[in-house]
This record gives structure tokens, sequence and C-alpha cells, in this order.
């Protein structure tokens, strides 16, 4: 496939990708809303968009990336009625909900850092955009696409003929009640809030043409979106569980305002289960990646490296599902090891003089499985057999002639697109130094054990606990993990 093809959830086909502006794409990806750690169902999503991001630099388009923080208005049954998710927490924790969201936003951008997820290159916060989510409901208005009612404003869908043209709902067969609860001032239990009254109660509110109130969930999108990236852009990208009703709602709402198609390609990445189920704060069976990190947590017996967890999501289509278990993340460990040692191999041999190794077939190969709608599953078994053929001619003492293109080859996409390089040798042999320190400790306590020096056997298993690395003894020996 030699043109980049990407699978439309608009059009449920897969088509050719072609950006408005040629060289140019914009994108935006529905970003956290920030009142938990995030998780690995987080990282499916922000792992695979940052290799959408990459492989569409990659083939030489500049990028502008946008990627949103919630942090208000979002409310716990995702709907139009319930507790804004920042408050509870914020009532939870007895902090401010600003506190709330500074905390996680930091906390969000430091895991996603760990997973190797470039930034984007736009962050745009929902209550810095306040004054945008305003004047879109007010165009909303004037189109007559809106109506108000006792301070609240509510979007009509009955105006717009084609809603549900995303998740293929059919209005007519919703019923009230389908959404938790419908507010009674509603003309239409479909209809959706794009701004709500505010009682005395609730801390995050602002004034408007229709007294002081708070911006429905999916409007931020939308007003962000737009400024950032014109009324209409290349791709929209977010969780499957995010399709209806915020994307859909989206759509509506932003084409109901500019009277023109809003994002050209949608794009949704599956969801992460545990034992076939979601995994979801709202769920409760979520480790979030923090945990996974550190091993702090009962259904992980260790920590994981996180270019692991990375190297694991990959190894699965965006689209298709993902099911955790550790005997997976070990599996993972065991591919990510294999690959890396023969880049290692590649990258740490001199120039060779036998023929030149065939290149640009396997550029050609790897790009033919990213321009397939992003298929890093099939990339990284591609790569997996093309650099067995190269680690063999190198040991067999026939190291191809153009090794330094291969090397280079190398660096540009398993570094640059897949984001899969070997750790930086200084850092390895730190890490290699530090266990080495850990396991040495560890004989000296278990022959303290023996000669009945327990006070000494305590000691050096105290003082490594506060330095958070926890000490489990059992019949087979001593094992330790670090716990934070």
């Amino acid at each position: 496939m030699d043109k980049l093809h990407i699978y439309n959830t608009l059009t449920r086909e897969k088509e050719e990708f072609q950006p408005i502006e040629e060289g140019f794409v914009g994108i935006y990806v529905c970003g956290p809303t920030v009142y938990g750690d995030p998780h690995l169902g987080h990282a499916k999503s922000y792992v695979s968009f940052d290799v959408v991001i990459r492989y569409l630099r990659y083939l030489g388009n500049k990028v502008r990336y946008v990627q949103n923080i919630t942090d208000v208005g979002h409310l716990t049954d995702d709907a139009d009625q319930g507790e804004d998710k920042l408050e509870k927490q914020a009532a939870i924790e007895k902090l401010e909900p600003m506190e709330i969201a500074e905390k996680y936003t930091f906390n969000y951008f430091r895991d996603m850092d760990a997973l190797g997820v470039q930034r984007p290159d736009i962050s745009p916060r929902a209550t810095g955009h306040i004054i945008e989510q305003i004047e879109m409901v007010k165009k909303l208005l004037e189109n007559g696409h809106a109506y108000e009612t006792d301070g609240n404003v509510y979007f009509d869908v009955s105006s717009d003929k084609e809603y549900g043209k995303l998740s293929g709902r059919d209005i007519e067969d919703q019923e009230s009640g389908t959404r938790i609860e419908t507010a009674s001032d509603k003309r239409s239990p479909e209809d959706f809030a794009l701004w709500k009254k505010a009682d005395d109660g609730h801390i995050m509110k602002w004034p408007s043409p229709w007294g002081m109130g708070y911006p429905g969930w999916h409007v931020e999108c939308s007003a962000m979106s737009t400024k950032y990236l014109g009324e209409n852009f290349d791709i929209h990208g977010g969780g499957m569980d995010n399709q209806f009703p915020h994307h859909e709602c989206e759509i509506a709402q932003s084409e109901g305002a500019f009277n023109k198609p809003f994002a050209n390609y949608w794009m949704h990445n599956n969801m992460v289960t545990l034992e076939g189920q979601k995994m979801g704060k709202s769920l409760g069976n979520a480790i979030s990646l923090h945990q996974f990190f550190s091993g702090d947590h009962d259904l992980l017996t260790r920590a994981w490296d996180p270019q692991i967890i990375r190297f694991f999501l990959l190894q699965s289509h965006y689209r298709s599902t993902t099911d955790f278990s550790e005997d997976a993340l070990s599996g993972a460990e065991n591919g990510l090891r294999s690959l890396q040692e023969m880049i290692k191999t590649i990258i740490n041999t001199e120039d060779g003089s036998a023929d030149a190794y065939d290149l640009e077939s396997l550029r050609t190969a790897l790009e033919s499985k990213l321009n397939d709608d992003f298929n890093t599953a099939q990339a990284i078994a591609v790569l997996f057999e093309e650099l067995k053929i190269i680690r063999k001619q190198i040991n067999s003492g026939d190291t191809p002639e153009n090794i330094g293109d291969i090397k280079e080859f190398l660096r540009e996409f398993v570094d640059g697109v897949l984001g899969l390089w070997p750790q930086d040798d200084d850092s390895t042999a730190g890490n290699n130094k530090t266990e080495q320190l850990i396991e040495l400790l560890i004989d000296i306590r278990k022959n303290a054990r023996h000669e009945k020096n327990f006070e000494l056997s305590d000691t050096i298993r105290d003082r490594l606990e506060e330095l958070d690395i926890k000490l489990m003894d059992s019949p087979e020996g001593t094992e330790y993990k670090i716990v934070k």
C-alpha cells in the first residue's frame, strides 16, 4: 500500500488520506479529564495516536497536534445531570477543583513522558476557553440549533437531520431515561446541554448571557478544536467510548455553528480489558500507570518498565481490543528485549564489505504496514524477521556494506516512529549497577540471617524499605520490588 489509508469511522470505510492542505495535517484528539491518575486505557489511546503523529511527520508533513485538558464541565454520568467530576474529587481530597486539575494534569504528562509519548503542540484547557465556548453557544442560538430555558441552553437535536451519522444511532429509537436522568426543562430527552445554570453550591461557574453557569462537556472540544485548527480540519481522534454521545454531539454543534463539515476523518482506538471487562476509573478496576511503573498494586507482582507497556500496546492494532495480563506483559518484555538486542548488534557493528542489504525493500514493507491504517503490529513483525536476517549476516562475518544506511534508517523508524529505541547505554548501565547493588545487599542479609545476626538483617531490610525497595522473603529465596 503505497499511500496512507485511514479507517474513517464516519464513513465506516478505509480511505486514502488526503489532507485539506498538502503537506499540513491538523489533528485533534480528546484529552484526559483530570480528576485522577491516567491508567492503561489512557495509554492505549495516547500511545496509538503518538505513533499516528510521528508517522505523519515521518512522511514529511507539518503536523499541528491539539489535545485538550478537560478541567471543568464533565459530569459523572457523562450526560447533563450529576456531579462535576473535578468538584466531586475535590471534595474527596479536600482540595480546590483547580488544585485537583493541576495535580492530575502534572501526573498525566509525567506518565505520558515516561511512555515516550510526545507532547501535543497545543494543550488547551477548557477553563481557559470559556469565552470561546460562550461564543459558540451564541452562534447555535442564532442559527436556530439551540434554545434557552431558565439559564440552561440546550442543543435542539431535531434541528440536525444528520444527527447520529457517526455512531449510526437513530434518535427516533432513543427514549427518555437512556442517559440516567432527563432534565425536566428539555424539549426532548435527546437534546444535550451547551450551558448549564449553576446553583449556589456549584464552585466552578462563570458569568454568561444566560446567567452564572458552566459549559456542557461536549462544547469545549468543538470550541477549542476549531479555534486552533479551523472550522474544518483533517483528523479528529479519541477513544471508541467517546463516539457516542461526545463525538456525535461535537459534530452536531460544530456543523450547526459553522455550516460546514467538521473533521474529515474520524479515528477511534479500542479499549483495554481485564479478563474481558473494560478497564476504567469509573468501573473501579483501573490500574494507574504510576502503579504499573512502581509495581504498587494488588493485581501486579512487579514493577513494569514504561517502554515494555508501550511495546505491549503497539503489538495490537489501535482498533483492536487489548486484553491485559501480566503474562502478556512478560511476553512483551521478552519480545522488546529481543528486538532491542538485534538493534544493538547492528548499531555497534563496524562498516562491512559484503553485498548491500536491500534496505529499500525493508523501508517499503514497513511503510506499507503503517500506510494500512497504522498497523503497528504487522510493522513490528516485519522488523523482527528482517533484523534476524541482518544479525545473522553480521554474526557470520558478512556485514553488509550499507550498514551505515541501515543504522540511520532504524534510528529514523524504530526511534522516530515507533518510539522503541534501546534505552541510553549510560542509563542502562546505571540501572544494572543499582540492581547489582540490591542483589549484593540481599546476599549480605542472607548470610547475616544464616549466622543469626538478625539485627543486621533487619537493618538492611528497613533501610532498603526507606528507599522504597521492598524485600519479599519466601521459601524459594528473597525477591524485591521498587514500590515508588
